[in-house]
């Protein structure tokens, strides 16, 4: 986790406003709430020289992300930017619940109305960059991080894939699957074949195997092997092809069906659920590469892995090198607050709501 935690102690440069390309109707309001857009009108009229001091918290222990996306976004999109005072956290430091990750200083009619915005971006990456945190710890209870793949291309808008890869990245997964997640840190994606480059082959994984090869013969080969539902047959069928050539075999298997392996050996059955990715299944295929002599062969496991599920393979040594993990770590799991807690320099808030002062935030040039 060393690489994790030097990430987490803020030492990533901050992404700058070229980075993220915005869309320009957030200048005209089309994604504030129109409370926010009505208030703006009415301080322009009645109160144009106030100062007010918004803060932002949430109310989880998490790992920060979005501090890059916001402050480039009131710089692009605030009225006189320059002349707001601003203070923040860093990307990637963990925060405790109702820690003050960032405070703005100005008249509110030029920033105001884009508080929501704010609260969303904040959210949802730091929901995603801990999540992957969490994953992260449990792929590494063992004594040994296991790499993590961040699969979340199929399980939201397609437009959210490079905010969401670096969220990721701050997480600690560096395995993206596309180009778009990578983005925002400089990286490209990564990934094998699907079961569809199989169904092509008319399930012939060997044929499959070997056509992805020789289109790509730099890459790493990595066979997914769950296509016929019969995982440990497939691997040994692919390693006795390629031998030194094949790194690493993929399963997949979907939660509602039961590998071969089990038809075939029924005397292991009655006490565990022997659907889709389980230990027995893995300790198996493991014991059969060994005695076949491919211990070099590693074993990815994929197909709805989540942090409680990768925690309790890890405790039982499931011989597991590297998850793939989606869906789950998409969840919105942390949910930020700003509040407008001074009023030209003097405690001025709603019930509840305080300045927070944290000698944590740094302020931003």
């Amino acid at each position: 986790m060393k690489e994790i935690e030097l990430k987490l102690q803020g030492k990533i440069k901050r992404l700058t406003n070229q980075t993220f390309k915005f869309d320009e109707r957030v200048r005209d309001g089309w994604f504030s709430a129109v409370y926010f857009l009505k208030t703006r009108e009415i301080v322009k009229k009645h109160k144009p020289n106030n100062i007010v001091t918004m803060q932002f918290f949430q109310k989880e222990n998490a790992v920060l992300c979005g501090t890059d996306e916001v402050i480039a976004l009131i710089k692009t999109f605030a009225d006189h930017p320059e002349e707001l005072e601003i203070h923040s956290l860093k990307d990637g430091d963990k925060i405790s619940p109702f820690e003050t990750v960032l405070t703005i200083k100005g008249p509110y009619q030029y920033f105001g109305y884009l508080e929501g915005i704010i609260d969303g971006i904040l959210a949802r990456r730091t929901s995603v960059s801990t999540n992957v945190y969490n994953v992260m710890k449990s792929a590494g209870i063992s004594g040994v991080q296991k790499p993590v793949i961040f699969m979340g291309d199929r399980d939201d808008h397609f437009t959210q894939q490079a905010g969401d890869g670096y969220a990721a990245f701050i997480g600690g997964s560096k395995a993206q699957a596309t180009h778009a997640m990578n983005e925002w840190w400089g990286k490209k994606g990564m990934g094998t074949m699907p079961h569809a480059l199989i169904q092509l082959f008319n399930g012939d994984v060997v044929e499959a195997a070997k056509a992805y090869h020789d289109v790509f013969p730099e890459d790493e080969l990595i066979v997914l092997v769950d296509y016929n539902n019969d995982v440990i047959t497939d691997a040994l069928k692919a390693a006795n092809e390629f031998g030194e050539k094949l790194k690493a075999v993929r399963i997949d298997t979907s939660r509602t069906m039961i590998d071969q392996y089990f038809i075939r050996h029924p005397e292991v059955l009655g006490t565990f659920d022997p659907r889709g990715v389980n230990p027995p299944l893995i300790f198996a295929l493991r014991e059969a590469l060994d005695l076949a002599g491919y211990q070099h062969v590693k074993i990815v496991v994929s197909g709805g892995f989540n942090e409680k599920r990768i925690q309790e393979f890890e405790e039982q040594s499931v011989p597991v090198d590297m998850y793939g993990v989606g869906g789950s770590l998409l969840k919105i799991s942390v949910g930020f607050t700003g509040d407008n807690v001074e009023l030209n320099g003097k405690a001025e808030a709603k019930a509840g709501r305080r300045l927070r002062p944290n000698p944590r935030l740094e302020l931003v040039e």
